[in-house]
């Protein structure tokens, strides 16, 4: 749709509530909020005009999450109230690129899930380092539904690849999946491809992720690599939930799925395959650390919680004790980005695997 920039600049493109303030406003409205993912992979030829548009449509619908725009397309993740939703699908449907488009709505909903509107303008909607402008994101692999992948991953010429991280795959993934300890999808890339390099022409390749959008762009980079087989689970592990539960099929994937909202996590099978970082003590909720100058992404139980503060550490537990003004004192100019970059990765927790 064309958008009349004379006076974009004069209205609000920017969310002006804090976090406290929107979840005031979600309880006092008392309505139902869906949360919801999609992506899509298209050229956009201006993402900051584009960006501006989503702002000045999503805000009046309230329409809350985080949204990545590049040139390579879109990456959405979002909670929109219930009875907006038709407005909200229109609205997206109305975009050439976006009509009927893939929204995968999450099986266990969340009214705070997100509490702000972020539309960001990135480099790439999944950071995947790569510049090789041979590599075409749109020579996909195949898509499959649950009931072929339950049947492709049967196969023992297939190797199954979690797409994920290490702290997303350790509460849950798929039984007999390959699951690489890596901390990002560009670690990830390079690393798959080193170790299947003997298998490109005799097995089958096949991949799954959370809602599909780094399968999609893995499948395109490993056809590049030369792989011969390569598949991907049609919505991710989002949309085998869905259709396992709705067509009454085998459930293959163990554990919780982690998301990237408050929730952090939707169960899919009633197995706690993870532990308590600090304990031991099976348990598959993360938490993030309460010294904000921490902020450590890490499994912790309830029992722990309480005894820890929601601490990952007995320093951290110290800190939260003093007074607001000397933590931020002692966290001013600190650069505290790769402790958090490092989810799920310190040497304080001792029961990490």
């Amino acid at each position: 749709m064309p958008l009349n920039t004379k006076n974009v600049y004069s209205m609000q493109l920017y969310n002006k509530l804090s976090a406290e303030e929107r979840r005031e406003l979600i309880r006092a409205a008392g309505k139902e909020r869906l949360t919801i993912s999609f992506y899509q992979y298209h050229q956009i030829g201006n993402p900051q005009l584009f960006r501006d548009h989503l702002f000045l449509h999503w805000h009046p619908m309230d329409v809350l999450g985080r949204i990545y725009v590049a040139h390579e397309g879109i990456n959405a993740q979002l909670s929109v109230p219930g009875d907006r939703f038709e407005e909200f699908k229109s609205f997206v449907d109305s975009i050439d690129f976006l009509e009927n488009v893939r929204l995968n709505i999450a099986r266990e909903q969340d009214n705070e899930s997100f509490l702000k509107l972020k539309v960001k303008v990135r480099n790439k909607i999944v950071a995947d380092g790569l510049n090789d402008e041979t590599f075409d994101v749109t020579n996909k692999g195949i898509h499959v539904d649950a009931t072929a992948f339950n049947e492709l991953i049967a196969d023992p010429d297939t190797v199954l690849v979690d797409m994920r991280n290490h702290y997303e795959s350790e509460i849950g993934h798929f039984k007999n999946a390959w699951t690489p300890d890596v901390d990002t999808f560009r670690d990830s890339l390079d690393y798959i491809e080193d170790k299947l390099k003997d298998h490109k022409e005799d097995k089958k390749l096949v991949m799954y992720c959370t809602g599909g959008i780094r399968c999609e762009k893995a499948s395109a980079y490993y056809k590049h690599k030369g792989f011969k087989d390569v598949y991907q689970l049609e919505g991710g592990i989002i949309e085998y939930h869905r259709q396992v539960t709705e067509q009454g099929l085998e459930n293959k994937f163990k554990g919780k799925n982690f998301v990237f909202d408050h929730r952090l996590a939707e169960k899919i099978s009633d197995e706690v395959i993870a532990n308590c970082h600090q304990c031991g003590t099976p348990f598959d909720l993360h938490t993030n650390c309460a010294n904000e100058a921490c902020h450590l992404l890490f499994i912790q139980c309830n029992s722990c919680k309480d005894k820890m503060e929601n601490c990952c550490s007995d320093e951290c537990k110290e800190i939260i004790q003093l007074p607001i003004e000397e933590q931020k004192k002692l966290r001013a100019g600190k650069y505290n980005s790769n402790k958090i970059f490092k989810k799920g990765r310190s040497e304080k927790l001792v029961f990490k695997k």
